[in-house]
């Protein structure tokens, strides 16, 4: 890796720090609902205990952030 690139990711994880719902939930939740299709919100209150609330709704910013840094387009939500 390239002294460019670190200093990159060290400003992206500045502007988007890793915490638990995006280490471990989310990406559990999208594996999840690639294999099975639908709606990908009850997947996340289930994989929370059910305290996701309403505070997570489609991509937030931090994810379509990690989606494209890894070269992908988030999938557009239903509904």
């Amino acid at each position: 890796m390239s002294q460019a690139e670190y200093e990159s990711w060290l400003e992206f994880y500045r502007s988007y720090p890793f915490d638990d719902v995006h280490r471990y939930y989310r990406p559990a939740a999208l594996g999840a609902w690639a294999l099975r299709g639908g709606e990908i919100k009850p997947l996340l209150d289930w994989l929370q205990g059910g305290t996701a609330g309403g505070a997570v709704k489609g991509f937030s910013p931090a994810d379509e952030a990690t989606i494209a840094a890894l070269g992908g387009v988030p999938p557009k939500r239903k509904g």
